[in-house]
């Protein structure tokens, strides 16, 4: 069956640069380690997007339309097809006292955050920081190596991909998530681990609007509610989870022991 519009799914993806056969992102784990970008704080593996969702590059989208499950695609993108050409508007000479204001001593290669834009300093002299708002792939064609990995059908399991797509958190299983659909409405309990997010709050109420506009923009759904349920818990439960929690901490702490050896 051919993916459609709206479609949810699963997909693996390598992106590198056309012009330098550099690797950029990838969902393979081992591909990343190869390159040398490999994130330690991020989940890799197939990713769960909704097909013209807006979730990859249009030109992503459009090409996804029409592959079927299991089916591989190389995908040339032009620098306007993604993420723009460069614009010479967006290099700025920023003042050095305005470093030194915020305590900051601006290297080459440093990645910064102007007034909600990202930037990365491009050289410093004479007083003067030149800082490139373009973003770091702009002007250049790209490849991408795309795979259908899988097409989900079932309701229940493509609200789950929501959850893992806008609200990534290692601790967190996806299968403990609870879903329960009643008459236009879909009643989310998240794993116990989410109450213990520290995120900031906005940040959360943020992932959890992204969730519900893609659900009820795709689904026959058109109230999406999350729930907390705090449950009661014997001495016994309580005892063990506390040890759970105890050896979970010790083995964390001996791997970046064995880290730092």
């Amino acid at each position: 069956m051919p993916v459609n519009e709206g479609d949810f799914i699963k997909l693996q993806y390598t992106g590198k640069v056309q012009e330098t056969d550099e690797i950029f992102d990838t969902t393979d784990e081992k591909v990343a380690e190869e390159a040398g970008i490999h994130a330690e704080n991020k989940s890799y593996g197939p990713i769960p997007i909704i097909v013209g969702g807006g979730h990859v590059l249009k030109a992503m989208d459009d090409a996804i339309i029409g592959m079927e499950e299991g089916e591989e695609k190389e995908l040339d993108v032009t620098p306007e097809e993604g993420f723009g050409v460069r614009d010479p508007n967006l290099m700025r000479l920023i003042p050095m006292s305005e470093f030194r204001k915020q305590g900051i001593k601006p290297q080459i290669g440093m990645s910064i955050t102007l007034e909600g834009n990202a930037g990365k300093i491009r050289s410093v002299s004479g007083g003067r920081v030149r800082v490139d708002f373009n973003h770091e792939l702009a002007g250049k064609n790209l490849n991408y190596h795309i795979k259908v990995d899988e097409i989900i059908s079932d309701d229940i399991e493509k609200v789950k991909s929501m959850i893992q797509l806008h609200y990534p958190h290692p601790n967190l299983d996806n299968e403990k998530h609870q879903i329960q659909f009643e008459a236009g409405k879909v009643v989310i309990i998240m794993d116990e681990m989410a109450k213990f997010d520290q995120r900031p709050y906005m940040e959360v109420t943020m992932a959890r609007f992204r969730i519900a506009r893609d659900i009820q923009e795709n689904m026959d759904v058109d109230t999406v509610e999350f729930v907390d349920v705090f449950e009661k818990k014997d001495e016994e439960e309580e005892t063990k989870e506390a040890a759970d929690e105890t050896e979970e901490v010790e083995a964390e702490v001996a791997e970046e022991v064995l880290k730092e050896e």
